[in-house]
């Protein structure tokens, strides 16, 4: 979806570094080239070098992903403030970035059905 959104392209196109997404202990590396994902790799590796991480939980995540989320559970820093996630890293390249790195992780946010 991040490939056909120009929006998105457009935001990010700044935006070439490696982001650690780090859920239940399971770490996953994030390399966006210009805003396009570049790859994703698991780990855990202590030689892969990232510029900032967002550590959560698997329920917390599942949480933010609906399509309309609870309070806390709305927002990267929601989930810091009620204590189910922590930011790790530059946090200058995150706020920088913080539009297009946000719109990213709710790319995967269930769309509610219209009514007919």
């Amino acid at each position: 979806m991040l490939e056909t959104s120009p929006h998105l392209q457009r935001l990010g196109r700044l935006f070439s570094e490696t982001v650690l997404i780090e859920v239940d202990g399971q770490e996953f590396y994030l390399t966006f080239d210009k805003g396009r994902i570049e790859s994703v790799v698991t780990g855990p590796s202590r030689k892969t070098p990232w510029r900032f991480a967002l550590r959560t939980d698997g329920d917390a995540l599942t949480k933010f992903w609906q399509s309309r989320p609870e309070p806390g559970f709305h927002d990267i820093f929601g989930l810091v403030k009620i204590g189910r996630g922590r930011i790790d890293g530059d946090i200058l390249t995150l706020v920088k970035n913080l539009r297009f790195f946000k719109e990213v992780l709710a790319l995967a946010r269930t769309q509610e059905e219209q009514p007919a």
